[in-house]
């Protein structure tokens, strides 16, 4: 089998991580925060360790600021509907993931206003068009560091330095680049980071995180027990217990620190490299293969482990559905939960059949998904 889904989820793990996750189960698997007991003890300090390594890989100078979330949608629902207001004003862009569009949308209905930035044909965003929308109200700038869609890197940075010019806060969705791309929330200007635990950060499923600047109010969605101050009936306001009610993901926390610190002992320039060169490799040869149409920048410089291509007018799902059946290759078709990134790039009535790549892929396997393509696009 080979899997090329990784912008989905990334498979395999790292030995390490399955085996966090095992021994915490099996060892100390009781409740951080709500005992006292050796067992509850071990796990909240299981946990912190995960907070800190996160801290460390994205420069965030005090651990508290960065709290967990059980994926990045919750995240980014945290961070869009927790700092906006009837009468604010909000820019995103047309490449953004459903995580943000419909949390934008369901605000809109509610009072705020929204302006879409709209991408080019290759999914890049031109920071001077964001500029261009700033208003009085605006008072919240988002996108994501890379499209899952055409792989398109964000010029996160210009964008990060526009909003603070402008005192306007900057969240940033890290679901495609987190764990692979070098991620400094002083340097970039970041206010807001939102990230995945199971995707370039090699941790399980149910996990991520939101890391939050010290000094912006951000309400929380959820209110209920903290194992903190429980003699209130209020929800503490102290990081990360406002933000973090109810029984944590344990094992799956320590999972996602197994992942990091794999990404941290590898090295990220050391993991970048290695899927751009994947990426090159399976790009140079793809974009030859007759009736095959590639999207994207097709520029490593500015594409991360994301190609999406399609064969003539065929429809993506039945590609897909022939590479997995035929060639064991799994590969994810449709509309990827970003309509209106397709709209922009023009495959919305078609799909993309979309190749994603991790770590633990080989040039052996790119050689044999271009083998694929080459023999399906003969055949239909």
């Amino acid at each position: 089998m080979v899997y090329f889904d990784n912008a989905a989820t990334s498979f395999p793990k790292p030995d390490g991580v399955y085996d966090s996750i095992m021994k915490a189960m099996k060892e100390y698997g009781a409740n951080p925060g709500r005992s006292g007991h050796k067992l509850a003890l071990r796990l909240g300090r299981e946990i912190f360790e995960t907070r800190e390594l996160l801290a460390k890989l994205f420069n965030i100078k005090n651990p508290m600021n960065l709290i967990f979330t059980f994926n990045c949608t919750e995240s980014l629902n945290i961070g869009i509907k927790g700092i906006l207001n009837t009468g604010d004003h909000v820019i995103t862009t047309s490449m953004e993931h459903n995580s943000v569009l419909r949390p934008l949308k369901v605000l809109e209905k509610e009072g705020i206003e929204l302006t879409i930035v709209k991408g080019d044909y290759a999914g890049r965003i031109n920071p001077k068009d964001i500029e261009k929308s700033i208003k009085k109200n605006t008072k919240l700038i988002v996108t994501t560091h890379i499209s899952n869609l055409t792989g398109t890197i964000m010029p996160i940075e210009q964008i990060g330095r526009i909003a603070r010019d402008n005192g306007i806060y900057y969240l940033v969705d890290a679901a495609q680049s987190a764990g692979v791309y070098h991620i400094d929330v002083e340097k970039l200007n970041i206010d807001m980071l939102a990230f995945p635990g199971h995707k370039g950060l090699l941790g399980p499923q149910g996990t991520g995180g939101l890391y939050i600047r010290e000094g912006i109010e951000v309400k929380e969605l959820n209110q209920g027990g903290t194992g903190s101050i429980s003699h209130l009936l209020e929800q503490p306001d102290i990081l990360p217990d406002r933000y973090e009610s109810g029984t944590p993901n344990g094992p799956g926390i320590v999972g996602l620190g197994a992942g990091v610190k794999y990404i941290l002992q590898e090295g990220l320039d050391t993991i970048r490299k290695y899927e751009e060169e994947l990426t090159k490799h399976f790009i140079e040869e793809i974009v030859k293969i007759e009736n095959v149409k590639v999207y994207g920048p097709l520029d490593i410089k500015e594409q991360g482990a994301v190609v999406s291509i399609n064969i003539g007018d065929e429809d993506s799902s039945e590609i897909s559905y022939i590479l997995d059946e035929n060639y064991d290759i799994e590969v994810r078709p449709g509309l990827h939960c970003v309509p209106m990134a397709h709209k922009t790039i023009e495959t919305f009535s078609q799909g993309v059949v979309r190749f994603s790549f991790g770590p633990f892929n080989t040039h052996d396997e790119i050689e044999l998904g271009i083998k694929a393509i080459k023999e399906i696009s003969k055949e239909l």
